[in-house]
């Protein structure tokens, strides 16, 4: 089976939002990318007061300096596409009222005609949720319990009704409602976050951390869900966050997903021979204006396609 491809749209300070996110979503479906993402960084503390992914000493890349809002980000792409679907890889649960997230991917889903999927995760930096002002750190898997819950209340049939730590919904008509099902994807990094998939979920959302370990955390992720008695498949969509340069990477320590086009080309077979159905690379922050991206995007869906992959 072909794997899908997605691909990252533009949203770091070096591009001009309103210009060229249009820009790459068309040119992106143009060339027959099925999906279209956004990633979710709401600020940039300077000092930084906690590493990179809560590491103490890991300084974050300066590409996280204005981040465009992920939903305006997908209403642009969504406005001047027809067929790719509009994921969010991911939106940080705690740093959104549930009741007001829910209703926006709804009214994005419609719009669109049923091609939103919800990426949802909890998130790391201390600093985002305290600027949201939503909920502490420490309550985050809650936090993202009662998102999921608020989710498909208020995707569901009306009268809406919801009782929470966070969120009350009086019985009440909420519209609009989604075109169709939106799945929703989590990242599960914990015991207990994978069960949480297991259960509630449509799909995972793995970042491409190396074929080999990405084979052997799906394999998990599949023996758990028979233990759990899961019938519906998992969908699986793994983030490439691609460093993308010109000339091939040379050294021994070369990561996934970094290097020349045919770097990448090479990465994304090896990580579809594991059985995943999708794989959405984002290259944004290594090509230098649209233009570049665009350009070595097409090369890299020619390069998968011309691989047979």
């Amino acid at each position: 089976m072909t794997i899908r491809l997605g691909l990252g749209l533009p949203q770091t300070r070096h591009y001009d939002i309103g210009r060229d996110v249009p820009a790459v979503a068309r040119a992106a479906e143009r060339t027959g990318y099925e999906s279209l993402w956004v990633l979710e960084r709401i600020l940039f503390p300077e000092p930084a007061t906690q590493g990179l992914y809560g590491i103490p000493g890991l300084a974050w890349p300066d590409y996280y300096r204005g981040v465009a809002d992920p939903l305006v980000t997908l209403t642009l792409a969504g406005a001047v596409t027809e067929r790719a679907r509009l994921g969010t890889s991911v939106l940080v649960a705690p740093l959104h009222i549930p009741f007001q997230l829910a209703r926006s991917l709804a009214s994005l889903d419609a719009a669109t005609g049923g091609r939103v999927v919800a990426g949802i995760g909890t998130g790391w930096s201390h600093d985002e949720y305290a600027a949201a002002g939503v909920a502490p750190f420490e309550k985050r898997g809650a936090v993202l319990d009662e998102l999921l819950d608020v989710c498909a209340a208020v995707w569901g049939p009306d009268l809406v009704s919801y009782k929470g730590q966070l969120t009350t919904i009086a019985p009440s008509v909420v519209g609009p409602k989604p075109a169709g099902h939106i799945p929703v994807l989590l990242p599960a990094n914990s015991p207990r976050a994978l069960r949480r998939l297991v259960d509630r979920a449509d799909g995972w959302m793995p970042v491409g951390m190396g074929a080999d370990d990405l084979a052997q955390q799906y394999t998990r992720l599949r023996e758990l869900a028979a233990e759990r008695g899961r019938k519906a498949p998992i969908e699986v969509v793994v983030r490439a966050n691609a460093r993308y340069s010109a000339a091939p990477y040379e050294g021994d320590d070369r990561a996934p997903f970094q290097g020349s086009v045919e770097q990448i080309v090479e990465d994304v077979a090896a990580h579809a021979e594991t059985g995943i159905g999708e794989i959405l690379i984002d290259i944004q922050t290594g090509t230098r204006d649209a233009t570049e991206l665009i350009d070595v995007a097409d090369a890299i869906y020619a390069g998968v396609r011309g691989a047979g992959v």
